[in-house]
């Protein structure tokens, strides 16, 4: 295939996703294929609920898939030429939902074989998925597999801990690879952001209960920021102390904290507690006050960083709609594939 006919062919695959999508918002044939899939997906996981599934379903829909967007980023890779198609095996996470979609699409339109590993926490979704793309242009089938064990593949793209990363470079480090490990994403507020602003912030900390890279799971103030304020404007988000397992982790959380007499702030959805590590558990978000923002950022290790929300960096609000070259771990994939062979 072509890449105009692989870009062609996913905007249609685009089309009928989102096809579906507004079918189902608007409760027509709410008993068929795709309300089932959803369905299955939270009876399986419930972390990942319907809107959260919805939500992935629109940003890649949007993000990814859009013909436009494929044909500016594809430019950057042309003309897209391999030595040789290479079997690239994916170990995918499943914090959130659809979580190793990017790495597929950049496996397919490089015209490699793509091995799958799914995780357990999310197998439901892609599979479904990708029986709608094959339905459209069967030579797709070609370039997709799934498998519970990766062996003799020729590269590997592994996403996962830090304990799981030490596992996957015992394993795969002797073969071209792709490793990811922890990482998360911080927010810096002045002072002068608008109630919109951190409303919009909010968007950063709790989509997904707060479990991608891309969620801001720290925020560097200045000392005249209002954590009250921040905390009154979070109220939007209570919501989720609707959810079981989000309030669950809510209430230990706090717990430790008020056992270790350690002084924090709450509100119904969320713990403001001062801390200077980078990783936030769930439900909690950690402060620090610092005195120079520029100076702050430079003294952390950007290897620990997927994003920086705030002014002069990415708006509030858009830390969960990356685009196709917002690369996880800051490592261009698509470059990368197209070097191997």
């Amino acid at each position: 295939m072509t890449i105009e006919h692989k870009i062609s062919t996913l905007g249609l695959w685009s089309e009928q996703i989102e096809l579906r999508i507004r079918n189902y918002e608007l409760g027509i044939e709410k008993e068929n294929d795709f309300s089932d899939a959803i369905l299955r997906t939270y009876q399986f996981n419930k972390w990942f609920t319907e809107e959260n599934v919805l939500l992935a379903l629109k940003n890649i829909c949007d993000e990814f898939l859009a013909k436009e967007k494929l044909e500016k980023w594809i430019q950057k890779y042309s003309p897209v030429t391999t030595q040789q198609s290479q079997t690239v095996g994916i170990t995918m996470a499943g914090n959130l939902p659809l979580v190793g979609f990017h790495d597929l699409l950049c496996v397919l339109m490089s015209n490699h074989k793509a091995l799958i590993k799914q995780s357990s926490k999310d197998n439901i979704l892609l599979p479904y998925l990708l029986e709608i793309l094959f339905q459209i242009e069967p030579q797709f089938k070609k370039q997709v597999a799934f498998s519970d064990m990766l062996k003799g593949c020729d590269a590997y793209i592994a996403t996962g801990s830090n304990n799981s990363s030490r596992y996957f470079e015992y394993y795969f480090g002797k073969y071209p690879h792709i490793i990811r490990k922890n990482r998360t994403s911080i927010a810096l507020l002045n002072g002068t952001e608008s109630d919109e602003d951190l409303l919009n912030l909010g968007k950063d900390i709790f989509t997904y209960f707060g479990m991608g890279c891309r969620n801001v799971g720290k925020i560097l103030i200045t000392p005249n920021v209002d954590l009250q304020r921040l905390l009154k404007v979070f109220e939007h988000f209570n919501y989720l102390a609707n959810h079981d397992k989000y309030k669950n982790n809510f209430d230990y959380q706090l717990t430790i904290l008020l056992m270790n007499k350690t002084p924090c702030l709450a509100n119904d959805c969320l713990i403001l507690t001062e801390n200077k590590n980078l990783h936030s558990p769930l439900a909690v978000l950690y402060y620090e006050v610092v005195d120079n923002l520029k100076a702050a950022i430079q003294a952390i290790s950007q290897d620990d960083l997927q994003c920086i929300v705030g002014k002069d960096f990415i708006p509030f609000g858009q830390s969960q709609t990356p685009s196709l070259s917002d690369y996880a771990d800051n490592i261009d994939t698509m470059k990368w594939l197209l070097g191997l062979g």
